[in-house]
Parts: C-alpha cells; structure tokens; sequence
C-alpha cells in the first residue's frame, strides 16, 4: 500500500493539451549511444526502454537527430528518413507497453557536433565561435536555418507517424536551439540575431513549425514539450533574467509542457533572479499557463515529492531509473526502503542495460554509485 506522503506522486496529471497522464513519474532523456551504427534503433535499446517504463505517466527517448548535419552523438538513433520510420514504431510501442504517454526528444547538436559524426566535418551554429579543438564553427547561412526549422517539423511528422504521443523539442544543454538564444554564441546582427528578445526567434520558429505540422498531419491531441537549460557559465551567457523572457514567449505557445534541465532540482541561481529561492519555484511562477517537469538528482520518493512542493507537476528520473527499474512500483507498494540505490559491476544482464551504455557507466568515475557485488543494494 501507498505511503500517503508519496500518494501525490501517483495523481492523475493533465497537459496542457488535454492529454491525461497515469502519474507524475517521468523517465528522463538520457543519451546511451547504443543504436546500430546506422542511427536506426537497435534490440537493446527497445529491451533497455520496456524494462524501465511500465507503470510511468510519461517515457521521453534520448535525443533523436533530426538531419545528418546536426548529430551529437555517436550510434544515437535519427529522426530523419523513410528508413528509419520501422525503429521508432517499435520504440514508440515499448515505450507505451505499461500505459506511460511516448515522447520523442528531438534535437540538432549546432557546434556541440563532433566534427567526425557530421557530414565533411562541417560543424554549424548561429556564429563563427572557437571551439575546444582551436578549430571554428561555420555560421549558419538564411537559407540553411530556414531549412533546419522545417527539419524540426520533418522529425515531428516521422514521430507522428511512428505512433508516438508526441515530441520534446530539446532546446536545453547547449544545443543549436539554446545556441540561437545565448548571448555567448549568437552574435548575429539579421533577423535571428540581437537584443534577448530577437534572439527567441529561432527556437519560437522551431515551436510553430512543430505545431503547425502537428495540425496539418494528426486531428488527434499530440504533446508538444520544450526543454531549456536556465543558465549559462559563459558572461555574455544566459542568466535566469534571459530565462523569464523565454518562458514569457514559451508560455503563450500553449505547449504541453515545459522541462528544465538541471543537475539538482533545488538548486538556486547563480545570476538573475532571486538568489535566495530555487530556480524550480521562480521557473513555475514565470510560466503559470503550462505544467513543468522538475528534474536533478531525483533519487528518492522524499525528493520527488519535495520538487512537486517546489511547483513542478512531473519529476523527471534519469540514473534512477537505471539503477532501480522498479522505483515506480515499489514506491506504489509501499516498498520504497527496498529501492536500490547503488549497483554492480555484476548488474548488467540484470538491469538490461545495452554494451555502450554499460561501458559509460563503469567508464566515468562517479557518474553512478558502483559497488563492489556483495554489498550492493
């Protein structure tokens, strides 16, 4: 039985389109690089998603590429092409197995591509920037930005078709879509370029692109989600200021939702804003219209309820969920002391966690809590 201080995590949710979703439990987008290296869905990753999505209100897949010129991770499965319409509609069926609502992540890498992962090593953005190798980005012509908002829309309609209940457009972690709205990285003087508010032009082009292909190509209700990172390092980068007129633009698209990307959901701002209360409250008061995913180092159901008091109407569980596939129903049963929170080096077959993802989680020292086989939990 339920511990009645979690039964809020198990309300019924509502987006903002109307779609209704079992619970407030998210699986968070998490990049595993284990695709065939043809970027169609691979075995493993339909068998890694199905383990770990029965019985969650929604499943967002890691990033899918929408053009070969935007890709940021290698064997991460594409968006784009007829050929790869197969693979995302057994994805998008593992995903809804246990009654969860299936999103699509959909994104361009900009100058966060790999130089061998994009077609001639052409690395784009907003800008002319330096990159960590010394080399530069190309800075993106009229035409081919133009083209890369109807490549968004292209992704969605692949989605649609696909079966999935919708599409997140990931303009978080600095990607092409926050690139265009950084300060740091777009330093155009057209119509995509400028003060903070000329610079929502390309992630609101990419927004109504989105919305106008989900009109023209399904009469049934399809989430549209955003995701968005709220600060920048960089001094000419984001503050949370920048944020709020973001949310401000976001918020009267009528999304779905809105999803922020953090490292610990209570964390409070480093510039702009009100430094003294979290950026997850000030979030949820600048965006009052549309429902917002909490998310960062959720790892127990005290957590997950503390981001909910925060504002947020979902939590989102990323590295949890690979360590402990059954959070969901053991929280449900009242069973939340015997949810593990470490793993081992033996827990692989156990987890069904695919090769690639395996070999980053024993490759980065203390991205998760690894023990030695008899003591894990």
């Amino acid at each position: 039985m339920t511990n009645p201080a979690f039964s809020k995590l198990f309300e019924q949710v509502e987006l903002k389109d109307g779609i209704k979703l079992q619970n407030r439990i998210v699986l968070a987008p998490m990049t595993h690089s284990s695709s065939n290296p043809d970027l169609s869905v691979s075995d493993a990753e339909l068998s890694y998603y199905e383990r770990r999505t029965d019985k969650l209100g929604l499943a967002i897949t890691a990033v899918a590429h929408i053009m070969p010129g935007g890709i940021g991770f290698q064997n991460q499965f594409a968006a784009f092409g007829e050929e790869n319409l197969p693979g995302l509609t057994k994805l998008a069926a593992s995903l809804k197995k246990g009654g969860a609502k299936a999103v699509l992540q959909i994104f361009h890498a900009g100058i966060q591509s790999p130089r061998n992962l994009v077609p001639n090593g052409d690395v784009v953005g907003p800008s002319a920037i330096e990159l960590p190798d010394g080399s530069q980005s190309r800075e993106l012509s009229n035409e081919e930005i133009e083209s890369i908002v109807l490549d968004f829309g292209r992704a969605t309609s692949l989605a649609i078709r696909a079966g999935f209940d919708g599409v997140e457009i990931h303009g978080a972690n600095g990607y092409l879509i926050q690139q265009f709205f950084s300060g740091w990285s777009n330093r155009r003087e057209d119509k995509w370029g400028g003060d903070v508010e000329a610079r929502l032009a390309f992630p609101l082009a990419v927004v109504d692109e989105v919305q106008r292909t989900v009109s023209a190509e399904t009469k049934e209700p399809f989430i549209i989600g955003y995701r968005f990172s709220p600060e920048e390092p960089q001094e000419e980068g984001l503050t949370m200021d920048h944020t709020f007129t973001l949310l401000k633009a976001l918020d009267a698209k009528n999304l779905s939702y809105l999803h922020v990307s953090l490292m610990e959901y209570d964390s409070k701002p480093r510039r702009g804003g009100d430094l003294n209360r979290t950026r997850l409250e000030q979030i949820v008061a600048a965006a009052p219209g549309t429902p917002v995913i909490g998310v960062g180092s959720i790892h127990t159901p005290e957590q997950a309820v503390e981001a909910l008091e925060l504002g947020a109407a979902m939590v989102a569980l990323g590295r949890e969920l690979i360590i402990e596939p059954d959070w969901v129903q053991k929280v449900e049963a009242g069973q939340e002391a015997d949810i593990a929170r470490t793993l081992s080096k033996d827990d692989q077959e156990r987890l069904v966690l695919p090769d690639p993802l395996w070999g980053m989680i024993l490759g980065v020292p203390g991205w998760f809590p690894i023990v030695e086989a008899e003591t894990a939990e």
